[in-house]
């Protein structure tokens, strides 16, 4: 069963505290989404540690559950 887009966003919004959260399903399938994550907790991190951040945030459904997710990240300005 594919992850619903608000589960996604409720995983990452737990996990990474005060992020703001944009979900989009790529090919309306319920299995390809691009996530959009600003949070303060970034800053000062690489984006391979930003990433690794949401990948653990999301509890091991990355890969298996969740398809594939294309992850932009970034602090706030």
């Amino acid at each position: 069963m594919p992850m619903k887009p608000g589960d996604i966003e409720d995983m990452i919004k737990a996990g990474i505290p005060g992020a703001k959260v944009t979900i989009r399903d790529l090919a309306g399938d319920g299995d390809h989404y691009a996530a959009e994550v600003v949070a303060e907790a970034f800053r000062g991190k690489s984006r391979v540690q930003q990433h690794q951040m949401v990948y653990e945030a999301l509890k091991g459904n990355m890969g298996g559950i969740l398809h594939a997710l294309a992850l932009q990240t970034s602090a706030p300005d």
